[in-house]
C-alpha cells in the first residue's frame, strides 16, 4: 500500500498536514526542528503573533511528516531532518538564518516553577527577607530545606540567603512546593532550534549557540586591527583617509622642526624650543659660576 493510500485513511486534518508538509519546504529557505520540551502553548501563541509573516510554526505528527518528506525532492538534508523527528516536535519554516532564528527564541524564554524531579539548571537561592507567608505547617518545609527563619511582624522571614539546591541536583517534590510558594521560578523554558537545514547546510543545536557579546567583541577587535593595518599601509578608504592625512602632517611637522624650517606651523614651536634651550643653557652657566654681564 502506498503512502498516499495510507494517508487517505487519516482524518481530514492529518491529510491537510500531509499536503502542507510537502509544499512548505519548497517555499522557505530554512526548515528548523524544535523538540517541544517544557514549551507552553501560550509561548507558541506569543511567538506566532510576534513573528507573523516571518516564522511559520507547525506542531506536527512525526509519522505524517516523515511520509510527506518522502515526497519532497531537491531539498538537501530533508531526509536527515526526517530521521530527527522523535517525541513532540514542531517545525519552523522561515527565510531567516538558523542563527538569527535561534537567537530570537533565546531572547523569548520564560521561567517556570519547578516540579518534583526537575534538575536545577543553576544554584537555587532562597533570598533573605520577609516572605509574607504566615507561620504554620510551612515552617517545617523551611526547616527541612535548611533555611533559617524567624517570625517578623506576623510573617515568616528568611534570615540569610540560602542555597537550597545546587546546579545539577534533582529538585524534590517538597522543595519544589516550597520555592513555588516563594514565587521562585528556576526552570528556564523556551523554544530551541535542535536541528535545521538551510540551503544545503545542516545545523545541530550546538552549532547554533552563539555568545553574541563575545562575537561583537571579536568583531570590534578585528575591525580595529584591520583599520590600523590599512592606515600603516597608507590604504585610502573613507575610514582611513583622515587618520592617514593626520599622521602625514605630524611626520612632516616633526621633520620640519628637526630641520629648523620656519613656517606658520613651526615658528611658534621653534621659538619656544629656542627659548627653553637658552634658559637651560643660562641655568647651566650659572651653576658653573658664569654670571652674564
Amino acid at each position: 500500500m502506498s503512502s498516499d493510500q495510507i494517508i487517505k485513511k487519516y482524518p481530514q486534518k492529518k491529510q491537510i498536514m500531509y499536503q502542507e508538509l510537502q509544499e512548505l519546504p519548497k517555499k522557505y529557505n530554512v526548515i528548523a526542528l524544535s523538540k517541544m520540551y517544557k514549551v507552553r502553548a501560550t509561548q507558541l501563541m506569543t511567538l506566532r503573533k510576534k513573528f507573523h509573516g516571518e516564522i511559520l510554526i507547525k506542531i506536527i505528527k512525526n509519522k505524517i511528516a516523515q511520509r510527506a518528506f518522502e515526497k519532497v525532492s531537491n531539498i538537501s538534508g530533508i531526509e536527515d531532518l526526517s530521521k530527527e523527528l522523535e517525541g513532540q516536535c514542531a517545525l519552523m519554516f522561515t527565510n531567516l538564518s538558523p542563527f538569527k532564528l535561534n537567537l530570537i527564541f533565546s531572547e523569548n524564554k520564560v521561567f517556570l516553577p519547578a516540579k518534583g524531579g526537575d534538575i536545577a539548571p543553576n544554584d537555587i537561592i532562597v533570598p533573605a527577607g520577609n516572605t509574607g507567608i504566615p507561620p504554620g505547617p510551612v515552617l517545617s518545609e523551611f526547616k527541612e530545606a535548611k533555611v533559617q527563619t524567624k517570625i517578623d511582624q506576623g510573617s515568616i522571614a528568611v534570615t540569610k540567603d540560602t542555597v537550597v539546591a545546587k546546579s545539577g541536583e534533582v529538585i524534590s517534590q517538597k522543595l519544589a512546593s516550597l520555592i513555588s510558594k516563594l514565587d521562585i521560578k528556576p526552570i528556564e523554558a523556551g523554544v530551541l532550534v535542535n536541528y535545521a537545514i538551510s540551503e544545503g547546510l545542516q545545523f545541530r543545536e550546538k552549532d547554533l549557540q552563539l555568545d553574541v557579546k563575545e562575537y561583537v567583541k571579536e568583531l570590534q577587535i578585528s575591525y580595529s586591527s584591520a583599520l590600523n593595518l590599512a592606515i600603516e599601509l597608507n590604504y585610502f578608504a573613507p575610514e582611513t583617509i583622515s587618520s592617514i592625512i593626520s599622521l602625514a602632517y605630524q611626520k612632516s611637522l616633526n621633520v620640519a622642526l628637526k630641520a629648523g624650517y620656519v613656517s606658520k606651523d613651526t615658528a611658534e614651536i621653534i621659538i619656544n624650543t629656542a627659548k627653553a634651550n637658552v634658559s637651560g643653557l643660562s641655568e647651566a652657566l650659572k651653576m658653573k659660576g658664569y654670571v652674564p654681564q
